[in-house]
């Protein structure tokens, strides 16, 4: 138990029962507890496996490389069509985490194992994520803007990509790319 994590349970008003018992489960494990993105987090030898999280819908446990894992209980969950490897198990009451107990710890120590044999989730490449058209148009008119977003690293084209293709309609996306382009063109990425 590391007392710097106790911060994330005293200050949770939802989920409060549900975040003590998701911990002390965590705690049997004998992984390492840390705060991470204000989140505790579970590691093994300075690798992530698993954290706990809340939304207002559900808390969860999310499983850093998820995608990997067996899942015979299909109770893992991607977020959403982008995310790669992370899965989460989510929770919307105490019994649900008492009723899978011993589900959780298992599912625990398959991520360890997958964690100890090395295994990487084969991650998409960003020449494979869906590039809009009206960015596309953007970067053929202008070599400069080109550049600077090809010398971006993978993870900030992608973070791009996926904010502006994400908006439904060509209006929206042409303004997200206008408001972004001076960022690209500084080598910023989106969240920088």
């Amino acid at each position: 138990m590391n007392p710097k994590v106790d911060f994330f349970f005293n200050k949770a008003q939802q989920w409060q029962k549900e975040f003590e018992k998701l911990r002390a489960i965590a705690l049997e494990t004998q992984l390492v507890e840390e705060l991470k993105w204000g989140c505790p987090c579970y590691t093994y030898e300075g690798k992530n496996i698993f954290l706990i999280h809340g939304f207002k819908e559900y808390c969860a446990l999310l499983f850093f490389k998820g995608a990997l894992m067996k899942d015979p209980e299909n109770i893992l969950i991607q977020q959403t069509e982008n995310v790669q490897a992370s899965r989460q198990i989510r929770f919307t009451e105490i019994q649900q985490i008492i009723d899978l107990e011993k589900v959780l710890k298992e599912y625990m120590f398959e991520a360890v194992e997958i964690e100890e044999s090395g295994a990487k989730v084969e991650m998409k490449k960003t020449r494979e994520f869906e590039m809009p058209e009206e960015f596309q148009k953007k970067l053929d008119e202008n070599q400069e803007l080109k550049e600077a977003f090809e010398s971006l690293t993978p993870g900030r084209q992608r973070a791009y990509l996926l904010y502006f293709s994400s908006a439904k309609q060509s209006k929206t996306r042409e303004s997200r790319i206008e408001k972004y382009i001076p960022e690209i063109l500084n080598r910023k990425g989106l969240n920088d």
